[in-house]
């Protein structure tokens, strides 16, 4: 799966993490959905 992602692998616990932490802090984000998915659905 990773050979096929835009970015070249698959996700970790940090990647994950960073979203959360963006939606969590950002004030001006109400009601997004992020989607964290190494560019797959680019693919």
């Amino acid at each position: 799966m990773a050979a096929r992602l835009p970015v070249g692998r698959v996700a970790d616990p940090d990647d994950i993490a960073q979203a959360i932490l963006l939606a969590a802090t950002n004030r001006f984000m109400t009601g997004a959905t992020v989607l964290v998915d190494g560019g797959d659905a680019l693919a």
